[in-house]
């Protein structure tokens, strides 16, 4: 499969005015996108937050993101753009192509639109943890079994009245 790059356009969140247009580089490997900071201050961009993200080598750094707007395929998302060196090329992340219903079809390297994003209810496991798509919840299945547990116990008390 080769490179797979689509034209993005970033708006500063909450009241941006300027832009950043630019070819991105689609990473499925990366949750979150990056920029070059040069480009995201100058749009007027604000850091809201740190985070510490594995690189593909297996090292970490720590980097600061910023909100923003995303544009692209005639989809419009937000979310969290990393603040990259200023020569970096910019990457989109797997987090807002999930948002929109886009994904890679692995077999042509082509993006394509699913026909529909998935609300679906979570699944339950055998040990207690429940799954939507890659993502375990643990205190949600939790909560859950607390919550049915009462309803059941409330409804053996009713019909023993």
């Amino acid at each position: 499969m080769g490179l797979i790059h689509i034209p993005v356009t970033l708006t500063p969140l909450p009241t941006g005015t300027g832009t950043y247009t630019a070819d991105f580089l689609v990473d499925t490997g990366a949750t979150d996108s990056m920029a070059p900071a040069v480009e995201l201050r100058r749009i007027g961009v604000e850091p809201v937050g740190r985070k510490t993200y594995e690189l593909a080598d297996g090292s970490r750094i720590e980097y600061v993101f910023g909100l923003v707007r995303i544009e692209f395929m005639g989809e419009v998302t937000a979310g969290r753009i990393i603040f990259g060196p200023d020569d970096v090329d910019p990457l989109l992340g797997v987090t807002p192509l999930e948002s929109v219903g886009i994904t890679i079809d692995p077999a042509s390297g082509t993006v394509r639109r699913l026909p529909a994003i998935s609300l679906k209810r979570f699944h339950e496991r055998e040990d207690g943890a429940a799954h939507v798509g890659r993502a375990l919840l643990l205190r949600p299945v939790a909560a859950a079994r607390q919550h049915d547990r009462l309803a059941q116990v409330r409804h053996e008390h009713l019909q023993r009245r």
